[in-house]
């Protein structure tokens, strides 16, 4: 596995784009692999109808990952600088940015920022990497105009898991005008209908009662994000996993201070939003304040 992450490290930092997309895929094949169970089917006959129909596999569940040997490995390499997938993808999309704008770059993009949300969600202490600024900063940068929707979309995607269960990262976001930018974009008459829904789940989200990282158990279920805003607040409060492996580990701090209260919240987003009153109406008639505890 360590030799697979160098020699797709290695692609993902190349200054080619072919090279970064080959990078990007070998990631991904390694997630596949770790995150899928294959099929065996008995005979020749069925195998070669399973693979005509495209049935590679089924996604195993949270439990039962926790409990594979492979990806006990692969949490335990993420521990560290030099194999921390999420860190790498990072450095790769801020290069990206400086690539001339194509539809191809685009892309590229969206391939990363899909694979690092995943990473997100199997590994949540990688979430920390987001108390920086630089890295906050780069995904703000994405919900930039000039980008395309779905480079927005995916954006708003990746914020919102790093902001799980990570009240430091809220506060690194609102130190960096994160408030603005999000709710610019969502008053903004030329935001698409479909970003407009993605920054709303994302306010929505920023409005729960906050939960510390230390106080949840296991990693969430990252479908639930893409699939449904009514899953909020079910994800927000699902536990997480630890690794015991102290070897090369990286400092992802997951300090709990600085959690401040929903009014507390409300107040900040009232500067930048005249229906803040709505939006918790909303949370509260949609039952994700009762689910979350709040």
């Amino acid at each position: 596995m360590d030799a697979l992450l160098s020699l797709a490290f290695d692609n993902i930092s190349s200054r080619e784009a072919l090279k970064i997309r080959k990078g990007l895929r070998q990631i991904e094949g390694l997630l596949a692999q770790i995150c899928l169970a294959q099929s065996k089917p008995r005979s020749p006959k069925k195998r070669a109808q399973a693979e005509h129909d495209g049935q590679r596999g089924h996604a195993k569940g949270l439990s039962d990952l926790r409990e594979d040997a492979a990806f006990r490995e692969f949490f335990r390499l993420q521990e560290g600088f030099q194999c921390n997938v999420a860190s790498r993808l990072l450095s790769t999309l801020e290069r990206l940015l400086g690539f001339p704008p194509s539809s191809q770059n685009d892309l590229v993009i969206l391939s990363t920022l899909d694979l690092i949300q995943g990473l997100l969600i199997l590994h949540p202490p990688s979430r920390a990497l987001f108390s920086r600024e630089d890295y906050l900063n780069i995904l703000l940068d994405l919900l930039d105009s000039a980008n395309p929707p779905a480079v927005q979309s995916a954006s708003l995607l990746v914020l919102m898991t790093a902001m799980l269960e990570n009240p430091r990262n809220m506060r690194t976001f609102e130190s960096i005008d994160g408030l603005l930018t999000v709710t610019s974009l969502y008053k903004t008459r030329s935001t698409s209908r479909d970003v407009r829904l993605r920054a709303m789940e994302f306010l929505y989200l920023y409005l729960m009662p906050e939960v510390g990282s230390q106080k949840a158990s296991s990693a969430p279920n990252a479908i639930g994000l893409q699939r449904s805003p009514s899953k909020l607040a079910a994800l927000s409060g699902h536990a997480r996993t630890h690794s015991r492996d102290s070897g090369n580990a990286m400092d992802l701090d997951e300090d709990d201070t600085g959690i401040r209260s929903m009014e507390e919240k409300q107040k900040a987003l009232a500067q930048f939003l005249d229906n803040v009153p709505e939006l918790v109406h909303g949370l509260r008639e949609g039952g994700m304040l009762n689910a979350s505890g709040g």
